[in-house]
């Protein structure tokens, strides 16, 4: 059965997930971890728990998610997953991390294209991969069905949904991923997002001013 522990990193007050099961392996979900202290406690809880880091997962490629891919790649000697439309917002990322007062930042690059309908294996679990660009060109969605788990990054937040005020952002395409994409699970679902706390998609359906239905 799927763990979900998070942790918000940065000034932006980003989740960082790691998801694991009862085998010990896990996967990384957008390290928002940017110094010392807070890699130290990414690691040491990973270290405390004995846990086997499989994967590294971006939904996105926007800053604040990305500032401890480097860091997690070479203590957890993990390759570093990313859908190819959001390679330009990765390299781009060095002078966002300037211009956000980011001066640990270290660049790191992809070693495996995500694409819809991807599956990632750990342990005894899997997790869907789904297509959901608008905030990003390139944005993706983690997904269990049979636990009813969604990692959804930037795309839908509880009574909100990611900006579209951004560079390479296209509210129609956010819009349409929500609604084909997202608000196709099962209303009981529990939605892991990139800010902010869990929700439920059949919450956001009914009540979400952005997308309701």
């Amino acid at each position: 059965m799927l763990q979900i522990h998070t942790f918000t990193f940065n000034p932006f007050q980003e989740n960082t997930y790691v998801v694991s099961d009862e085998t010990r392996e896990c996967v990384i979900i957008d390290p928002g971890c940017h110094n010392y202290e807070e890699r130290k406690i990414l690691k040491d809880f990973i270290d405390n728990q004995n846990f086997k880091v499989t994967h590294l997962l971006n939904t996105h490629a926007h800053i604040d998610h990305v500032l401890g891919n480097e860091f997690v790649k070479r203590n957890f000697g993990v390759k570093l997953y990313l859908h190819k439309n959001d390679i330009p917002l990765l390299q781009n990322a060095a002078g966002r991390a300037e211009y956000f007062g980011f001066p640990a930042y270290e660049g790191s690059e992809v070693d495996v294209f995500l694409e819809e309908g991807d599956v990632i294996k750990f342990g005894n679990s899997t997790l869907d991969v789904l297509f959901v660009p608008g905030h990003a060109p390139g944005h993706v969605a983690f997904v269990n069905t049979e636990q009813k788990i969604c990692l959804s990054g930037d795309v839908l937040f509880r009574g909100s949904v990611g900006r579209t005020d951004l560079p390479l952002c296209n509210f129609d395409d956010l819009m349409n991923s929500i609604r084909t994409k997202l608000y196709t699970l099962e209303d009981d679902t529990v939605v892991y997002p990139g800010h902010g706390g869990p929700t439920k998609i059949g919450i956001e359906k009914r009540t979400n001013p952005y997308c309701r239905l």
